[in-house]
């Protein structure tokens, strides 16, 4: 049994917790790694602990523990419906009802906090009458049919009536009761039946406490209590996000998941993590066979705890969709059907395929493409692949098209190209400023945490060129909204950090001892500049000048502010520029290397992070260290038993027209769909189509593998061992569910075709790999199974200097020594708006859709986002005659498409916005090659564009309508 056990604790009942228990009531001390306690207040001091007796046992606990929580740290079960240990007590069931000594009544354990020499009876004759007598009240308004109900042998409320010792109900069913009332079964993925409805409050708090969303209440007073979503609205028709917070907190049957009413409860659980976004959450897969019936988030997941996301806690079903392909397939041009053959027949047609074009075009024709989607233990194995049996450099990964700049930038101004904090830091924030991110449909789970912190009093500050959910919701918004326009976010940044030096509000100790002074001083000299000011930059920003200062007065003035950012950060021409911008201003103010502060950014897929640490750039090993460097390569050398060449070879938009040109003949791509994700699509399938050998590995034929000659039937993530790094630079875990459906997970498919290729590679579990990682690669040095398995996850930096891995980043100096101030010069977007094209389009995700979109489309979650639509302002939609649903052309200087209209004051007049999720909409054939400076990371958050209305699809749609059905003809008809 994993048992957690937190440093920050300071008593011995507190240090170990099971997180297969429910303690009924939140720890005093936070269980979270600098989080706070109770409503956000600071944790107790070591010397407020409280000793008193409970049945007869001696206990010393902080204080503030609930006698319920004491109780059971003694293995003592006070019965229970309204409390649990996610929530705040509420004491409204009254089940928990004990004793204690010298006080009349009978108190509940939940609200009723310890005291120093209490001495608490939890049994007694009077205490099991009144139990018995509150079942009672419960099971007289609830169906008897246990042997029948989903939740039979699961069931908190059947629990508590064995407790209690119930075997009679003297009240009956006469008179009005609620059986019943109808089952709501409007949602995709859970059901609600108001019958089996105890009415206790704990669905309603979840979606308050824990989600932050107050989808859910309870209507009415007295016996006409009832939970209602909304305005009393179905649960798919309400505010309700899905989250699932409203279903696990449910102590009966009345929020079930549909997958457990159809197919019945699991046998038994896999603690792993979560295939979708850079939080990393924790699951317990809960399987029945070899089938995932639910998955549960994992009270001690330390990024998630306990929470999750519509995608993570329902969209699994993907893994076992119909359109997985599991048998390999060869065909020896994309015009021709495919032939399913066995490992063997498709890795050797693979490697003489490689061989062949490297004795004919040179060892640079062919190169690698690593996944976000996959383990760091895969992805180590492709880079290795690549420059052990390849012979070259040329890998790349999709990380390239989203946080490449996040690596360059804080390695240059940090010297570490990773986030600075855990997520629980955003506990002690009193500033949040969030530029270029949507953490609500990005990143839901860390959105919650800090919803919380919000709705505790700390303050928010949004740049984003349109009004995301944050801006204004219930119960949070924020004081500034900074709008700029797409493209002007250096010029944004500069101005607040010269608001800052102009006033005085910089941090000078922090600045004199922790950073160069003489960059400092060169940088000081060029932000003052009148160029930089607010005034001059409210001309390029379209933000006011007292909008810029008042938001620059906020942040620097807090005790305690962080930044976090997303893609609308990095996916610029000046994406670099803006990180360091970033880290510019923290360091100004003295925002790093504590809780509560930082500079965070918000990785978009599940291992982003990792597939960047492992090496995965053609310029780096991993670690971040340079191929040129002698000392670097040596010990990959030794150990692999290769020289590895000291130049970096092809980027991922190098290959493409290498490709085009010619001179690039073959790609081996793992978990990767470049064909929707990367931009100027025209120009991507230009490059694929010139391409002599496409060798794709994936679960699904996408629209990647529609062009490949080789197809790899890749694994889901419940299918394998290995670890996932989230955004917060730690390591989890991932565990295998099941069986890899077609029979080898995509580590063994990659170490096949090394050994095809002539390199023998010899593992045999993906626990080696990672044994091999922690010895090549020094922040890994710490790093084991086995310590995962005893700690749940670790952070990096995890060696012998940080033997117990590193939550916060810089806290004495910085991983380079001092911090280098950069200068951060504004220069405007090559793509500019003209009469042709006089609008600026931005791009974005929804909270239902992931990415491509490949997992999430075979889902439910289609009922939620099964088109791409543009959004455009009112004004510019009357200019062009657009009515709402109507169909638009959006034309660039790349190409064009059409897509519905979604007419909203979400975005600015001039500015139109659309998602990326649909692979029939193509977002990308819009978008061009502009790329930022330093990485080539496309600039998908600026392109110029015309929208006119039209009645019919754009021409590349048409072609590719036409060649996806050809394709996936070519699939069927597929022979062995």
């Amino acid at each position: 049994m994993l048992q957690v056990y937190d440093p920050n604790k300071h008593a011995n009942a507190e240090q170990l917790t099971d997180p297969k228990r429910d303690y009924g009531t939140p720890s005093a001390v936070s269980d979270f790694n600098g989080g706070s306690g109770r409503n956000g207040k600071e944790p107790s001091s070591a010397t407020n602990l409280v000793s008193l007796r409970v049945d007869g046992k001696n206990i010393t606990v902080p204080t503030g523990t609930s006698i319920m929580r004491a109780a059971a740290h003694l293995d003592i079960n006070i019965p229970k419906l309204c409390a649990t240990d996610s929530l705040e007590a509420f004491g409204s069931c009254r089940l928990c009802l004990v004793e204690i000594a010298g006080r009349k009544g009978f108190p509940s354990s939940c609200t009723t906090l310890v005291e120093e020499g209490l001495v608490v009876k939890t049994q007694s004759e009077s205490i099991a009458a009144l139990r018995r007598n509150v079942m009672e009240l419960y099971i007289s308004d609830h169906p008897l049919d246990c042997l029948t109900c989903p939740a039979n042998g699961d069931c908190e409320l059947q629990d508590v009536a064995g407790e209690v010792g119930l075997r009679e109900v003297r009240y009956g069913f006469e008179g009005t009761n609620h059986l019943q009332a109808e089952t709501d079964s409007s949602h995709a993925y859970f059901s609600f039946d108001p019958s089996k409805c105890i009415v206790c409050s704990r669905c309603v708090r979840a979606c308050e406490e824990v989600q932050g969303t107050f989808a859910l209440t309870i209507d009415g007073r007295g016996f006409d209590s009832k939970v209602v979503a909304s305005q009393d609205e179905s649960f798919v028709d309400s505010e309700c996000v899905s989250c699932g917070a409203c279903v696990q907190a449910c102590p009966t049957s009345t929020l079930m998941e549909n997958s457990i009413i159809k197919q019945g409860l699991p046998e038994h659980s896999v603690v792993t993590t979560c295939a979708y976004c850079g939080v990393g959450c924790a699951f317990e897969a809960e399987v029945k066979g070899d089938q995932v019936v639910r998955m549960v988030p994992h009270k001690a997941g330390q990024a998630n705890r306990g929470h999750s996301c519509v995608k993570g806690r329902f969209s699994f079903g993907y893994a076992t969709h119909q359109d997985r392909i599991t048998e390999p397939m060869i065909r020896n041009s994309i015009d021709e059907q495919w032939c399913q053959v066995s490992w063997d027949e498709a890795l050797t047609f693979a490697a003489s395929e490689i061989h062949r074009i490297q004795n004919k075009y040179g060892r640079d024709s062919v190169g690698g493409i690593t996944s976000s989607r996959c383990t760091n233990e895969e992805t180590y194995l492709v880079q290795k692949l690549v420059r052990a049996a390849f012979g070259n450099n040329n890998v790349d990964t999709c990380a390239r098209v989203c946080h490449s700049p996040t690596g360059y930038g804080l390695k240059t101004t940090l010297g570490e190209s990773a986030g600075t904090q855990t997520f629980d830091s955003v506990n002690k924030a009193d500033v949040i400023m969030i530029i270029g991110a949507n953490p609500t449909d990005a990143h839901p789970v860390f959105a919650s945490r800090m919803k919380r912190r919000l709705r505790q009093g700390a303050q928010l500050i949004i740049a984003d060129p349109r009004r995301i959910d944050l801006v204004k919701s219930p119960h949070v918004s924020s004081e500034h909204h900074l709008d700029l326009l797409p493209g002007t976010n250096v010029a944004l940044i500069n101005a607040i950090a010269h608001v800052v030096i102009r006033e005085g509000l910089e941090d000078r100790n922090f600045i004199s001892s922790r950073c160069e002074t003489p960059a400092f001083e060169k940088w000081q000299a060029f932000i003052a500049e009148d160029r930089n000011s607010p005034e001059a930059m409210a001309k390029i920003t379209g933000i006011s000048s007292e909008r810029i200062i008042a938001a620059a007065r906020q942040y620097a003035e807090a005790d305690n502010a962080a930044i976090y950012y997303g893609l609308g950060v990095t996916e610029h021409s000046q994406g670099s520029t803006m990180v360091m911008g970033i880290a510019n201003l923290a360091m100004l103010t003295g925002n790093l290397g504590r809780e509560g502060v930082g500079v965070n950014p918000l990785r978009g897929q599940n291992n982003v992070q990792g597939a960047c640490d492992m090496g995965s750039f053609p310029h780096e090993l991993p670690g971040y260290r340079h191929v040129s460097i002698d000392s670097v390569r040596e010990p990959f050398e030794n150990f692999w038993g290769v020289k590895i060449l000291n130049e970096p070879g092809l980027r991922i938009p190098n290959m493409f027209d290498a490709a085009v040109s010619g001179t690039f003949k073959g790609l081996y791509c793992q978990g990767e769909d470049i064909a929707q994700s990367d931009p100027n699509t025209r120009h991507v399938e230009s490059a694929l189509k010139n391409l002599e050998c496409l060798i794709v590995q994936d679960i699904f034929l996408n629209e990647t593998a529609k062009y490949a000659h080789v197809f790899l039937p890749g694994a889901s993530f419940l299918e394998k061992d290995g670890t996932f790094t989230n955004a917060e630079r730690r390591i989890s875990p991932v565990r295998k569910v099941m069986a890899p459906l077609s029979g080898k997970a995509d580590w063994e498919a990659t170490m096949a075709l090394s050994k095809a290729l002539g390199y023998e590679m010899e593992y045999s579990h993906p626990s080696e790999i990672m044994d091999e990682i922690a010895e090549l690669t020094p922040t890994f040095k710490g790093v084991s199974y086995k310590r995962l398995d005893e700690e749940g996850s670790l952070q990096w930096p995890c060696n012998d200097e940080a033997p117990n891995g590193t939550p916060i980043m810089h806290i004495d100096e910085f991983v380079r020594g001092q911090g280098y101030f950069a200068i951060t010069e504004y220069v405007a977007t090559d793509e500019k708006v003209n009469k042709r094209f006089p609008l600026l389009l931005t791009t974005g995700r929804v909270l239902s859709q992931y990415n491509v979109g490949a997992q999430t489309r075979r889902t439910d979650n289609l009922h939620w986002h099964e088109e791409d639509v543009l959004e455009i302002h009112p004004h510019d939609a009357e200019d062009r005659g657009i009515s709402q649903g109507d169909l638009v052309k959006i034309s660039s200087r790349a190409g064009e498409t059409t897509l519905a209209a979604n007419i909203t004051d979400r975005v600015q007049d001039s500015v139109v916005y659309t998602t990326f999720h649909h692979p029939e909409t193509g977002a990308n054939v819009i978008t061009t090659d502009n790329s930022d400076w330093a990485t080539n990371c496309p600039e998908y958050k600026v392109t110029a564009v015309q929208v006119s209305k039209v009645a019919k699809a754009s021409a590349w749609q048409s072609e590719h309508e036409e060649f996806t059905k050809r394709q996936l003809a070519m699939l069927d008809a597929a022979e062995p």
